[in-house]
């Protein structure tokens, strides 16, 4: 039987991901700006505070508040980007326990040598086993969707809302049709690359493409 994913983990469906652009915009219209302005700010809030992955964060923290959304309706008695930030303040906190966590676990390893080398070496195996999957993955996908999702990603957070511009115009989709897009690959790829992996662990073999 399959272990159920963590609710943290687990992402929006379409209809609250849709459910969100309309919170997000409050009556009007911005055919999805407003919710890549609020993610673009999500992540510089990250990256400022020197968090790991400030764009997964902005995503975790937009999921989330999709959740919730989809749980309560509505959320009348805060602004969305107020709430926004409320929900970024905890994803930010968790993460920074986690940091905490695996800097006391890399300390404790250190304390043995010999204990130590295998764990590195098995960090390095998952490590390439992830990469391989993501790569055997993004191979399955059309060479359209392959340029799309690289190049979303591929992008600095203080120039992203730009870059992103250009690539919409580029492919000739407007920003909300692109986000849509960007994040239903990306979803994709994600349970991919963890089906990929579980089947390998399964298998009790790894052999890299490398």
């Amino acid at each position: 039987m399959r272990k159920t994913e963590p609710r943290s983990r687990r992402e929006p469906d379409e209809t609250a991901f849709h459910r969100l652009l309309e919170w997000l915009d409050q009556g009007s219209d911005s055919e999805g700006q407003r919710y890549v302005e609020i993610r673009e700010r999500l992540v510089l809030y990250f990256a400022r505070r020197n968090c790991p992955g400030p764009e997964d964060l902005a995503d975790e923290t937009l999921n989330r508040v999709a959740r919730r959304l989809k749980e309560q309706g509505t959320i009348d008695d805060i602004l969305p980007a107020q709430y926004c930030y409320v929900v970024a303040r905890f994803v930010m906190l968790e993460a920074l326990r986690q940091m905490h966590r695996e800097a006391t676990g890399i300390a404790h390893e250190h304390r043995s040598e010999f204990s130590s080398r295998p764990e590195r070496e098995d960090g390095t195996a998952e490590r390439e086993r992830t990469m391989d999957c993501l790569e055997e993955c993004l191979a399955a996908h059309t060479a359209a969707d392959r340029e799309l999702i690289l190049a979303y990603y591929r992008t600095d957070a203080g120039t992203a809302r730009a870059q992103r511009k250009r690539l919409a115009e580029r492919l000739g989709l407007t920003a909300n049709s692109l986000a849509i897009r960007a994040w239903r690959l990306r979803q994709r790829l994600e349970r991919c690359v963890r089906h990929c992996r579980e089947r390998r662990q399964n298998n009790g073999s790894f052999v890299s493409s490398r």
